[in-house]
């Protein structure tokens, strides 16, 4: 891998210091959690809901692959994001395309909660519903990218790890506060949840929008940035220019990520829809276990990010990878017991192992590239993986028919995700770039 050893360290030093770091961490966690809140949404919704009120003209199980195939959809727009909000990121500056995309998010999702069904208006109701999921996966494309390395550039060097993982538990967060505003509508009888309560969840995007863009437009622009602006230092073409000089490294960043998106979807999405459909268990058994899954995994995520300041982030990583494979028969022969505390410790656990890595994620992939392509680097790298990952509980799904729908193929996929992200941490430990800068 000789392209990637090819770029050096930066020589400018400009200053960072610990309290800009936590607040600006905070300011990029805060919007991060929303964007997860309204990436999640859609995942549960279309494993509970989506099938019956926007694909009924399928047959059932044709609803509902459609409705995930509805869901991968999204992940598929997201390298595009990625390559747009790269090129405004790593240009114009990282404040500018922050901004751009939780706005963007924020209203894609608010948007869904106000769509007419497909009795209402017939095949336009999906093809809507499709659109701005894509609007979804672009903004997605550029906001976690963005908002790891906004809180990577204003974090001392040694330090980096620890902020990398509070932005990181925008994850954990977004998935409790979205599968418990599910689980409360999931209470409604039936008819009053298909008819309008399914809404509720993405119209509370607007409010939380609101919040979230107040306090992002609060936050500065990185001096790593404006460094590269006083210096002449950015590329014209950012993409073009992490191809070209970061190739191997941007395969590296795909594979170390694969495990953070892919192993969670799988451990999420595709076993709401696994546990329901198949082993028809309540639906909101499910639900409250990835609510369980959630608080335990913010725990994780944060000592997972101290650790990593120790031993590495890409250590952290192979370590998170290996734990995962080895559990994945065990956790699978739980959940299909279908018993509900099974299901439950088993979600948990799952998730808990497959944070090691992704509690890191952000760390590792900043590592990888030199400033002026790190928005660019980071954010496609990342979002790479994540196109992939969105058809996963596809796949998955689809593999189900392999063994009159045992679960063995799923958990084969689960370990070959594990098996990419193991080989990409070890790599990206060895060829990590660190930046200079004076910690104040």
């Amino acid at each position: 891998m000789s392209q990637p050893d090819q770029i050096a360290p930066r020589t400018g030093a400009p200053t960072v210091n610990a309290a800009d770091a936590r607040r600006i961490a905070f300011a990029a966690f805060v919007g991060t959690a929303l964007e997860w809140y309204d990436y999640f949404l859609f995942g549960m919704a279309a494993a509970l809901v989506f099938d019956r009120l926007f694909f009924t003209d399928l047959d059932p199980n044709a609803g509902l692959m459609a409705a995930l195939a509805t869901f991968g959809v999204g992940f598929a727009a997201r390298p595009i994001g990625a390559l747009v909000f790269g090129y405004v990121g790593d240009r114009y500056g990282r404040r500018p395309a922050l901004l751009t995309t939780i706005v963007m998010i924020g209203c894609a999702t608010g948007l869904i909660g106000l769509l007419p069904d497909y009795l209402s208006i017939g095949l336009a109701a999906p093809i809507l519903l499709a659109v701005l999921r894509l609007l979804q996966g672009l903004a997605v494309g550029g906001e976690w990218g963005g908002a790891i390395t906004i809180a990577i550039e204003h974090a001392p060097e040694r330090q980096r790890a620890r902020y990398a993982a509070l932005v990181q538990v925008g994850s954990p967060v977004g998935t409790l506060v979205s599968s418990a505003v599910f689980s409360a509508v999931l209470l409604l009888p039936s008819a009053d949840f298909d008819a309008w309560g399914w809404r509720i969840p993405f119209l509370a995007a607007f409010p939380l929008l609101g919040i979230a863009l107040y306090i992002r437009l609060k936050v500065e622009e990185s001096p790593v940035f404006q460094e590269l602006v006083e210096l002449e230092d950015r590329a014209k073409v950012p993409a073009l220019a992490l191809f070209r000089e970061a190739g191997g490294r941007l395969l590296v960043a795909v594979a170390a990520a694969l495990l953070g998106v892919g192993g969670f979807y799988m451990m999420t999405t595709f076993v709401v829809s696994y546990a329901s459909s198949v082993l028809e268990v309540d639906r909101q058994v499910v639900v409250n276990a990835t609510l369980v899954a959630a608080v335990f995994q913010i725990a994780v995520t944060l000592v997972a990010g101290r650790v990593a300041e120790r031993f590495g982030p890409g250590r952290m990583t192979v370590i998170g990878a290996v734990a995962t494979g080895a559990a994945a028969f065990p956790l699978f022969w739980l959940i299909d017991t279908a018993e509900p505390w099974a299901i439950t410790v088993a979600v948990t656990t799952g998730i808990c192992l497959i944070t090691l890595a992704y509690a890191v994620t952000g760390t590792l992939l900043a590592d990888l590239f030199p400033p002026r392509l790190r928005y660019s680097g980071v954010s496609l790298g990342y979002n790479l993986a994540g196109a992939f990952s969105g058809f996963l509980p596809l796949i998955a799904t689809a593999l189900l028919v392999v063994d009159d729908g045992a679960s063995w193929p799923a958990v084969l996929v689960l370990i070959g995700i594990c098996a990419v992200t193991a080989l990409g941490g070890a790599a990206g430990e060895r060829i990590r770039v660190k930046d200079a800068r004076n910690e104040g």
